[in-house]
């Protein structure tokens, strides 16, 4: 489904990416890991649009999408969540959803004026969709409930759950991890599974929680110093010595709960 060809993505005289290549299978949880530093973040901002790349190119479903903005990548069905949740603090997690599709109706003023009954018609369809949403993820204490009142790992539900109110086909997750407790992030790792097995989503995960790595994801890729270092099943890359370097030093072990 993403074919990462050489890429390559310097800032001034620093190779943050260095001819890296790498694929995403679709139907897969693929981890991405690898050291602070690493280059794995200013891959996942050329791939979806932030950056454009210096060198290479992402390939979507064979389609070259080097160089898209995030909002023509958005109608391809990429999305790409982010470490820091950004939700609308003032709106309830149902309006947060209801906020995503695009093209709504409402947002036409002539509709708004004129055509009402097919606004209110959308309007219906699309809150019908986000209480599914709500369901699915368990959140339907909080339907009502103002974003920024939330948890961090309920606003990393949220984000998960925006993902679902759009076509989706690939997300880019970056850190869905960091700043939640383990509760939580049990449940946003089982919604990881379940919108994979059920609903075929293509998950590119970047992620330091490695029993999380080791519970979602298949294949792992490594990156360090901009480049890939190693790709294979979660085991080998947890024994592989070269992984062990870059993360530790020589000699360390990258220990997991079993």
């Amino acid at each position: 489904m993403l074919a990462i060809k050489n890429i390559q993505k310097n800032f001034g005289g620093l190779k943050a990416v260095n001819n890296a290549s790498m694929f995403v299978k679709e139907g897969s949880i693929t981890g991405l890991i690898g050291p602070n530093g690493a280059g794995k973040t200013t891959l996942f901002n050329t791939i979806a649009g932030v950056y454009v790349p210096d060198n290479g190119e992402v390939l979507f479903n064979n389609e070259n999408i080097s160089g898209l903005k995030p909002h023509e990548l958005f109608k391809k069905g990429i999305l790409r969540t982010f470490q820091i949740s950004h939700e609308f603090s003032t709106l309830t997690v149902l309006e947060n959803l209801m906020m995503v599709p695009a093209n709504q109706f409402g947002e036409n003023l002539l509709h708004a004026w004129f055509n009402n009954k097919i606004v209110k018609k959308q309007e219906e369809e699309i809150r019908f969709k986000a209480i599914k949403v709500i369901k699915f993820l368990n959140l339907q204490k909080l339907t009502q409930e103002l974003a920024g009142n939330l948890s961090g790992g309920q606003k990393k539900l949220l984000e998960l759950g925006r993902t679902m109110m759009v076509d989706c086909k690939l997300v880019l997750l970056d850190e869905v991890g960091a700043g939640v407790n383990r509760t939580l992030l049990n449940e946003i790792s089982d919604a990881i599974i379940r919108l994979n097995k059920e609903k075929n989503y293509t998950f590119f995960v970047i992620e330091h929680d490695m029993e999380l790595i080791k519970k979602i994801c298949d294949p792992v890729i490594v990156m360090a110093e901009g480049e890939v270092l190693f790709q294979g099943k979660f085991q080998d890359v947890k024994n592989n010595e070269d992984v062990i370097e870059a993360y530790l030093g020589r000699g360390m072990k990258i220990k997991v709960k079993q």
